[in-house]
């Protein structure tokens, strides 16, 4: 049986998601995010799967023949902690976080409990290196 990616491009209401999340400091956190990532990208927000607001999207084929599509960059305002979407296999990603700030990492996330806890011109430059990073890896 073929793999089905859960997290597709749908049209839910970005608005409608945020306004469900349940901490007042992580939903004041996530319309801030929402700003940043939209006139970074210059990307409308568009939901991914149930909890993903992503911008921009791509559409990659690996050498095992999986293929789909992902946005650009995202994040979802999750209850434990905020989590960043950037290009996974970027090296300068990893250079870049260490000016950062407060953060944990994982394959293709960055988490944050808030963003009092980090750079946001970083986050911004994370943002940009992402987005042109998978244009060139992934030409349309």
């Amino acid at each position: 049986m073929a793999y089905e990616l859960k997290s597709k491009e749908n049209d839910s209401s970005v608005i409608e998601f945020i306004e469900s999340v349940e901490s007042l400091k992580k939903k004041e956190d996530a319309y801030k995010l929402l700003d940043i990532f939209t006139e970074t990208t210059g990307f409308p927000a568009k939901m991914w799967g149930p909890s993903i607001i992503g911008f921009g999207s791509y559409h990659y084929k690996y050498d095992s023949g999986h293929e789909g599509d992902a946005p650009l960059v995202g994040f979802s305002p999750r209850k434990a902690k905020h989590s960043l979407y950037f290009a996974p296999g970027d090296a300068k990603r990893d250079e870049l976080l260490k000016d950062f700030g407060k953060h944990k990492t994982g394959a293709a996330c960055v988490y944050v409990n808030k963003l009092a806890d980090i750079d946001i011109e970083v986050l911004k430059e994370l943002i940009r290196q992402s987005v042109t990073f998978l244009q060139q890896k992934y030409p349309e």
